[in-house]
């Protein structure tokens, strides 16, 4: 898919923007300039209105620093460190395109509303300088709009959309450069240090970023954890997902290639379907991108404004062991198993009837992994304002804690406080005797479930 305006006779210098693709693996943009180009000048830019915004956590800016490093690392021992700038990502790319007379620009494509507005500046500003910006493969296995419906658009349900996209056959991977020529005067690669908003330190938790590590996580699971996928991956103690997230995320790993290395094997059906989950996400954002801030099926709610409630699911203190252990997984990790995930949405949206735009908002600031798409779209499908054909659907704390976390090891995990409690008490701490309650530092719980889910029920048939 790139776009295509000059000759295809060797240049002499290319710039290779990195977005969403920190890896040297399968990543179109890096080889077509590599193929094109005598010499090639890596480029991060750290996007100042990125860092200014909520989702620039500690946690996750000690991510990037070590996908960076690792992509120096990379690109270095190929003959071409990486250049990394900080400020207008627009300006510094056509300040370095300049400095090194660059004539052509290579990067990924991404679906999200903020960088299709960048993309465009970059466009206009590259046509103003007469310099080619080249446009590749995104973090997809099937790009938006490769597959559509007959009507048109995007598909709203996502069993057709997965029928569709498993009939796609996969496109080979892009060649990965054995050997980059730069210009004389790259600088060595000097990551700035960039303070947390909130002025918080990273948590010692976090996963290490990069491809080397990504690639390495992949190979483990897929020796020893794929094959018990489909029977395990809701259980939340036993960490049987893969966590590849992350590393998706941040372009670590191809998902084509990810997908391609998991065919055939025992468990790999049920994983494709999470990565299909990623693309039907992503088609949705690219044809709705107003899909952020607004309901993709509106359903007339009006939801609570309570402060309190909201502060006490974000800090884990609701009082259900099961929504305080993913809470605090999150905060702590960076990361939150994905049953866990609807679980907490679910309390959120249809228990205490919060806004799902205030969960997406936390999730955002605080997740490794928080893709625009696939988070927005999660959030709305559990609110039941999305993609979800059970708009209404509740999921009760108890019965998903005592069929995931039976034996209460999440919950004993992540709250520390219940650590000493024994048996299926642990899912039901307010049932202890008073004198055991005093004693554990545990909230009770701020809400009946069982009203505040006929309560709902209500609402929505009103």
């Amino acid at each position: 898919m790139p776009t295509t305006s000059a000759t295809a006779t060797a240049e002499r210098t290319g710039v290779v923007l990195f977005t969403c693709d920190l890896r040297v693996h399968d990543n179109a943009a890096l080889a077509a300039a590599a193929a094109r180009c005598e010499r090639v000048v890596p480029l991060f830019v750290l996007d100042e209105e990125i860092l200014a915004g909520s989702c620039a956590s500690a946690n996750r800016l000690a991510f990037l620093r070590d996908c960076l490093a690792d992509l120096d690392g990379s690109l270095r021992d190929r003959g071409a460190g990486l250049v990394v700038r900080r400020g207008d990502l627009v300006a510094e790319t056509l300040r370095v395109a300049s400095r090194h007379g660059a004539s052509s620009i290579d990067m990924s494509a991404d679906c999200t509303p903020y960088a299709a507005r960048r993309r465009e500046r970059l466009a206009r500003a590259c046509a103003e300088q007469r310099v080619e910006l080249r446009e590749h493969a995104g973090p997809s296995v099937v790009a938006p709009g490769e597959v559509t419906p007959s009507d048109g658009g995007h598909y709203r349900i996502f069993t057709p959309y997965w029928r569709a996209w498993s009939g796609r056959v996969l496109q080979p991977a892009a060649p990965t450069p054995r050997r980059l020529s730069a210009p004389a005067d790259l600088p060595e690669l000097r990551l700035p240090a960039i303070p947390a908003r909130d002025g918080t330190a990273p948590s010692p938790r976090i996963a290490r970023g990069g491809e080397g590590p990504a690639r390495e996580r992949l190979t483990r699971w897929l020796g020893g954890g794929l094959a018990g996928y489909e029977e395990g991956h809701d259980d939340l103690a036993g960490e049987r997902t893969s966590r590849l997230s992350a590393f998706l995320h941040f372009g670590c790993l191809s998902p084509r290639t990810v997908l391609e290395r998991a065919r055939g094997r025992p468990g790999a059906e049920g994983f494709a379907r999470q990565l299909c989950w990623r693309d039907f996400h992503r088609q949705v954002l690219a044809d709705r991108p107003e899909l952020p801030s607004r309901d993709y099926r509106p359903r007339g709610d009006r939801w609570r404004r309570s402060k309190r409630d909201l502060r006490a699911w974000r800090e884990g203190l609701t009082g259900y062991p099961i929504v305080d252990a993913g809470m605090r997984q999150l905060a702590a990790e960076g990361f939150m198993h994905n049953r866990a995930r609807l679980i907490v949405a679910s309390f959120l949206t249809k228990t205490l009837y919060v806004d799902w735009r205030a969960g997406a908002a936390h999730f955002a600031s605080l997740l490794l992994d928080a893709d625009v798409a696939n988070n927005v779209g999660n959030w709305q499908w559990m609110a039941g304002t999305g993609n979800d054909t059970r708009p209404n659907r509740v999921l009760n704390p108890l019965r998903q804690a005592e069929r995931f976390d039976p034996d209460g090891a999440y919950v004993r995990r992540h709250v520390p406080e219940l650590a000493g409690v024994r048996g299926r008490a642990v899912r039901e701490p307010w049932r202890l005797p008073a004198a055991e309650r005093r004693l554990l530092d545990y909230p009770a719980p701020i809400v009946d479930h069982e009203r505040a889910a006929r309560e709902l029920r209500g609402r929505r048939e009103r």
